[in-house]
């Protein structure tokens, strides 16, 4: 069946959209598609430049047994160089322990109160006041730790110096509340209120619920939680090199002094000579960190993948 000339005409003009509306649909389409992408693509060049400097390193001169398991890193020294990590991965899980002790407690605890109890204005404000701690920067932390924690825990413990694992992990702990709390809340938000419903209906009370239905329903979104917890507090440079003490040794109590992986790289490599072993070592140290990071992220991602796939 032909269809007449004058009424084909009038269907193609009909199904011509691109007037400006339209271009400017594309431009703001385009716009946005680079920036969803660019995150990508800076994640990989950050990778690339990290790799880029520190492969060298890696492959020709690394001593992989003595940068693992040797507490010795004497990068700078006349006689023999040494770069040993083992003391800094120490220092570093130990404060990321603590951190995580201080923050689950009670960043689950705020979540729970935030997502089941609070109403209204209150649970408003509470998350506004979670956002702005979220929001303190990392150096203020870092004076946090060196002019309040740091003479309190000399008084309180009665210790030589208050810069130490303790002081360090409290202030990461406070550091990584917030975003653990933000992602705990929508983890309970995520529970249908038809498991509440069923639970109130056989008789149970608010806490059993929350115990018995939402925390279990829950535990996935939490675990991711915890992770990007860890992966925050594993990650963070300037708090924990100005709370810990910067000592390089193996701690044996949360009172000793330790130095971090992320604040020996903060500290060194404005003053080490481009191209030189040191400064290949710090960004060895770099692509260690940041392979960590990776994964424990892409762990926190695949957890939260199968919870919107259940």
């Amino acid at each position: 069946m032909s269809i007449p000339l004058e009424k084909a005409s009038t269907l193609v003009a009909a199904g011509d959209v691109r007037n400006r509306d339209w271009y400017i649909d594309k431009l703001f389409h385009s716009f946005m598609f680079i920036c969803g992408i660019s995150a990508v693509i800076f994640v990989l060049g950050i990778f690339v430049f990290v790799f880029k400097e520190g492969s060298g390193f890696i492959i020709h001169q690394l001593d992989w047994a003595e940068f693992f398991l040797s507490p010795k890193w004497r990068p700078t020294s006349a006689i023999q160089a040494s770069y040993g990590t083992l003391a800094m991965v120490a220092g570093t899980a130990a404060v990321t322990l603590i951190s995580m002790a201080v923050a689950l407690p009670f960043s689950f605890g705020a979540a729970i109160f935030i997502a089941e109890f609070a109403r209204g204005k209150t649970r408003e404000w509470l998350k506004v006041v979670i956002e702005l701690l979220a929001a303190i920067p990392s150096v203020v932390w870092g004076f946090i730790g060196l002019m309040i924690m740091n003479p309190l825990i000399i008084d309180i413990f009665d210790v030589p110096i208050g810069l130490n694992v303790l002081n360090s992990g409290i202030i990461l702990g406070l550091m990584a509340a917030p975003i653990i709390t933000s992602i705990a809340e929508d983890a309970f938000k995520a529970v249908p209120d038809t498991y509440r419903e069923a639970a109130e209906a056989l008789g149970a009370t608010k806490w059993q619920v929350i115990y018995k239905v939402v925390l279990p329903a829950a535990k996935n979104g939490l675990l991711s939680a915890a992770l990007l917890g860890v992966g925050r507090a594993f990650g963070e440079t300037m708090a924990v090199l100005m709370a810990s003490g910067h000592a390089l040794t193996i701690p044996g109590s949360v009172f000793d002094s330790i130095r971090a992986l992320t604040a020996t790289i903060a500290a060194e490599l404005g003053e080490t000579p481009v191209g030189s072993d040191h400064y290949q070592a710090l960004f060895a140290i770099g692509i260690f960190l940041f392979s960590i990071t990776f994964i424990i992220n892409m762990t926190a991602d695949l957890i939260v993948r199968g919870i919107k796939n259940q």
